[in-house]
């Protein structure tokens, strides 16, 4: 009888502990899903510009920036559905997993190369101006975007065959907890991952730097510091930022081995995955004039005039 008291004191003791935990766990993915919604919020505004404004719809810049701000969207969405589906331990279909974690990863490898022909666009428009409108057509634009979802969709390919030549083919019809890790089977799979991570993260960089630097001696030749080249500096500048904090990423499994805890997951997975995809679109946006004016227009309740002429520089 006393270790029969002993055994239901003690799992009632976990079972209050687990319930506390689970109300601690929810009380800091509070603010990360209210942040959520807040950038929900801001990218409804800036899709809305670009969708019924024809002068944005129309600019290769935009096109891009559109095209960042709906990808970082997707990545966000399936990053906390699977996050919040291994919080609650939710079994799911592995191949419903291994779906969703292709669209993930290709996600996570688009938007560097996003930026990079983000900072082209600012490259040609500034050094080779006669040139722009030839280059950066809608559809040349369109074209682009279909090649870096290409290139994002390449490495998925290449360790889909791999996996497939490793494990057996009833292991996609079982249910599992949805991660990234249960597909990491061989170590080819590891090395051509870590590969292509190095290999994108190096190439966008170097075109960041080369377009950065001409730009910069553009500025300096026309001696302009309030001139369409020293902004086009800083915008590749902040590309250049916005690629560091993609970089961010590559420290959660890092941080996550050597910093264990019961809480500490949540809290990596907000600063290292979350944090950066909801501050590096916003901080181009809001910088813009025309996305800053209608921004204010809806959060503040202001009437306030959009000038078409910002959307043309």
């Amino acid at each position: 009888m006393l270790n029969f008291t002993d055994f239901y004191n003690n799992k009632t003791q976990v079972s209050v502990q687990n319930s506390k935990l689970l109300e601690l766990r929810i009380m800091i993915l509070t603010p990360n899903l209210i942040s959520f919604c807040c950038f929900l919020y801001i990218v409804a505004i800036m899709l809305n510009v670009f969708f019924t404004t024809p002068h944005v719809r129309d600019n290769a810049r935009y096109i891009l920036f559109a095209h960042m701000i709906i990808n970082d969207l997707i990545y966000l969405v399936i990053a906390i559905s699977l996050f919040l589906l291994g919080l609650f331990l939710v079994t799911v279909p592995v191949t419903v997993c291994y779906f969703v974690l292709i669209i993930s990863s290709s996600s996570f490898k688009v938007t560097p190369f996003n930026l990079a022909v983000m900072s082209l666009e600012r490259y040609v428009a500034i050094c080779i101006p006669l040139r722009h409108a030839e280059f950066c057509t809608k559809q040349r634009t369109g074209n682009m975007i279909a090649i870096i979802w290409i290139m994002g969709l390449i490495p998925q390919i290449a360790d889909f065959i791999i996996l497939t030549s490793s494990v057996h083919m009833d292991y996609f019809s079982q249910s599992d907890y949805c991660s990234r890790s249960i597909f990491l089977n061989t170590e080819s799979q590891n090395m051509l991952r870590s590969a292509m991570h190095a290999m994108t993260f190096s190439l966008v960089a170097l075109v960041i730097v080369f377009t950065y630097v001409r730009i910069m001696l553009v500025a300096k030749k026309i001696d302009s510091a309030k001139g369409s080249a020293s902004k086009a500096s800083k915008t590749v500048m902040l590309h250049a930022i916005q690629l560091l904090l993609c970089l961010l990423a590559f420290t959660y499994p890092i941080t996550e081995t050597y910093l264990k805890g019961y809480m500490f997951p949540i809290i990596n997975f907000s600063l290292f995955m979350c944090l950066p995809r909801f501050i590096s679109p916003l901080i181009y946006g809001i910088r813009d004039d025309a996305f800053r004016t209608c921004i204010t227009r809806y959060v503040f309740c202001r009437s306030v005039k959009i000038n078409v002429d910002q959307f043309t520089h």
